[in-house]
């Protein structure tokens, strides 16, 4: 690894937040190459991965991670992790009594687990799951032409999508001892003891889990040289919105100059849900992103969820993808993929832009709830060229919402930020000969960034936009679900032939995706939904148990207000944004 890098620290809060972050760590798991052969990477790895060393003298690399969650939420995983096993405690028992040994069943483990569980104690995978392609020398947690190495050549299709219960089920790092921290006060199961409100999130920020959090922060702190921030993954629609907003302010109160840029996970629907937990839901999501913007750098929904009020519309449909919105373990994959080239401007080698300047780029005027969008994967013909996949695009941006936060109709915008990332071997620009007419205006000039940035301009012509172009794809190594259409090639891009009748398509190992962060007026209109659904709630007589643990009702009118405030901060005042009469009503009171 380099000697110079600008360290970020992630923390996930929540169990989707650690669903989203478990794919998340795939991809860049997948993507560590190690082989002097292999050209350079774009990306800079250790601004996310911490290098340490094993007991027996091996070199790891393991994320720079805190990730909370629930009693019950690890199943198979150990909290303390394997890497460093720290062998059978032999120490002398003080207890003098009876001693009763309770032994529960162990989780069965799915056929993914098995296979890592064999690839760990040193067993080989039958030939037949593997490709006959030279093993690629990637790099994991641990040595080279070690776990990963073998991963990254399987071709056995997993098929998950019934055996994934919690996170750790697609986990497929080493994760540092001081990684994982479990609630022990709320359960991730059943109905007794759940960690259903903003109050009770809140509350937990003392004792025991404040003093482990604090200590982790430190170890992790301490050892960065550069330290640019923090990334928080954070559960917005229940309790951990609580938990995130006090752990905002504390990164802000503690570490102040550096970046925070959290992101407001949310799934699509909740499992054994109820219509008053459903009232919760939009409490939670509207008290977590006023709290956690006010105490972040920026402040990001991320969601395939049509909206975070009452009455959400459908998930997005991407054209290329054949995924399920309503199950954990595709959802959090496609929100992943999106994540990994949201987040690529602060891990860069060459022309990386720090937290705090990605922040302020966005985050002007007090504006600091930003909406992302995503290409997933973007179409781009194999053999083509980015005009022509540009081209055909002329009517409607490719992208989707990924925060539940439509694009403005007016095309005004305060600022926005696009990254595309994995066009490999394709061409960014038109081939032509000399003296011939260009198709369209995009063919006809001379960079990637100008073709993306005219095109991206047609549709916000008066806005700023920066952009960065990445030729790296995300690498799409197992446990990531096969969700893409039969459109696509192995690399991710159309192809112009679809596959014979009854053959079987390739599997898909990398994919082209652009995404889009935005400021402008569509957002405080989500946000101005937001305050309204929340507002017409009368949560003394609807819902009396939300604020028994807190906030107290003088607190929680005044961040509902906070919230009206907020979205007023997006009027455009050039009157390029309409108004809905509920929304006018909302700005006038």
């Amino acid at each position: 690894m380099t000697n110079f890098c600008r360290e970020v620290i992630t923390l996930q809060l929540g169990h989707y937040s650690n669903f989203v972050g478990t794919h998340w760590w795939n991809l860049q798991d997948a993507s560590l190459s190690y082989d002097p052969e292999t050209p350079p990477s774009e990306i800079q790895s250790d601004v996310l991965f911490r290098e340490g060393q094993t007991a027996g003298g091996h070199v790891t690399h393991t994320p720079r991670l805190i990730a909370l969650d629930l009693k019950g939420s690890l199943r198979t995983l150990r909290q303390e992790g394997s890497l460093y096993d720290p062998g059978e405690d032999t120490s002398a028992a003080t207890w003098e009594g009876n001693i009763i040994k309770v032994e529960e069943c162990p989780y069965q483990k799915n056929s993914f687990l098995e296979d890592l569980d064999k690839l760990d104690n040193g067993e080989t995978l039958a030939e037949d799951d593997f490709y006959s392609s030279p093993q690629p020398q990637r790099l994991g947690a641990v040595l080279a032409d070690t776990v990963n190495s073998q991963l990254a050549r399987v071709k056995k299709g997993y098929r998950l999508e019934g055996s994934v219960k919690v996170w750790s089920d697609f986990l497929r790092i080493y994760l540092h001892p001081r990684t994982v921290s479990v609630i022990h006060q709320y359960n991730h199961d059943g109905e007794a003891q759940r960690l259903e409100t903003f109050g009770q999130g809140e509350a937990l920020l003392q004792g025991p889990v404040l003093e482990q959090l604090e200590d982790q922060l430190h170890f992790f702190v301490e050892e960065c040289d550069y330290l640019q921030g923090f990334q928080v993954f954070c559960d917005l629609a229940d309790g951990f919105a609580g938990l995130g907003s006090k752990v905002t302010e504390l990164l802000r109160d503690s570490y102040g100059g550096r970046g925070i840029l959290t992101w407001g996970m949310a799934p699509v629907s909740h499992p054994n849900t109820t219509p008053m937990k459903e009232l919760y839901h939009v409490l939670n999501c509207a008290l977590g992103a006023v709290h956690m913007a006010d105490h972040s750098s920026f402040f990001c929904p991320l969601t395939l969820r049509g909206g975070l009020g009452r009455r959400p519309s459908a998930p997005p449909v991407f054209p290329h993808l054949n995924y399920d919105p309503y199950l954990w373990y595709h959802s959090s994959s496609v929100l992943a993929l999106a994540l990994d080239a949201l987040t690529l401007p602060y891990r860069l080698k060459k022309d990386s832009v720090p937290m705090w300047q990605l922040a302020d780029s966005l985050a002007v005027s007090g504006r600091k709830v930003v909406a992302a969008y995503g290409a997933v994967p973007f179409p781009m013909m194999h053999g083509g060229s980015l005009p022509d996949a540009l081209s055909a695009c002329a009517d409607a941006l490719p992208w989707k919402p990924l925060s539940s936060c439509p694009e403005a109709a007016a095309g005004r915008c305060y600022g926005q930020w696009a990254t595309l990332r994995g066009f490999e071997g394709q061409r960014l620009v038109s081939s032509l000969a000399p003296g011939t007419q260009p198709a369209s205006p995009l063919h006809g000039l001379h960079s990637g960034e100008d073709v993306l940035a005219s095109y991206i301009q047609s549709f916000y012509p008066t806005s700023p936009l920066a952009l960065q172009l990445l030729s790296t794809p995300s690498m799409l190594t197992p446990p990531f679900p096969q969700i893409f259409s039969q459109s696509l090639g192995a690399e991710g891009f159309l192809q112009s032939r679809s596959p014979p009748p009854g053959g079987r398509p390739p599997a898909v190992s990398s994919a082209p995706v652009l995404t889009s962060f935005q400021s402008g007026p569509n957002v405080g209109s989500w946000l101005s939904e937001l305050h309204r659904d929340a507002g017409a709630l009368n949560v003394c007589r609807v819902a009396p148990s939300f604020l028994s643990q807190g906030p107290e009702m003088a607190d929680y009118k005044e961040a509902l207000e906070d919230l009206r405030k907020l979205g007023r901060c997006y009027r455009d005042d050039s009157g390029g944004v309409t108004h809905t009469s509920s929304e006018e009503d909302d700005d006038d009171d």
